[in-house]
């Protein structure tokens, strides 16, 4: 006749890789999460109480890796000083327009510069 050990309790099952898990998810979601609001740019439409253009042209052009005030191609930090003696006033329109390869960033780039200068019109030409 056969004799058989006899039978083992029954295991409970771990929690605890289920913890890790998901406690791993938790991390992932927090660190991929976008927290506070998105950042936008303070530009105003073309035609929405501006007041008219006026006084010697204000163009600044731009790509990846250049940038260019009324088709002379000048350094982005010198662009607020060259742009000064052509505005007859502190808030007289600037007109943006990207060049063939230029991105969001580029414009984003660009528009912090004036802004922080003190140029708070800015309007933005399709390419």
């Amino acid at each position: 006749m056969f004799h058989f050990a006899a039978p083992r309790p029954a295991r409970r099952p771990s929690l605890t890789p289920m913890i890790d898990v998901v406690f791993l998810l938790l991390v992932f979601f927090m660190l991929a999460a976008r927290f506070g609001q998105d950042i936008g740019l303070a530009l105003a439409p073309a035609m929405g109480g501006t007041a008219p253009y006026e006084g010697p042209p204000r163009l600044v052009e731009f790509d990846a890796r250049s940038v260019w005030l009324n088709g002379v191609e000048t350094g982005l930090e010198a662009v607020p000083d060259a742009l000064r003696p052509l505005m007859p006033e502190a808030d007289a329109i600037v007109i943006l327009r990207p060049r063939e390869g230029a991105s969001v960033q580029d414009l984003t780039r660009i528009s912090e510069t004036l802004q922080d200068a003190g140029i708070a019109q800015l309007v933005v030409m399709e390419p």
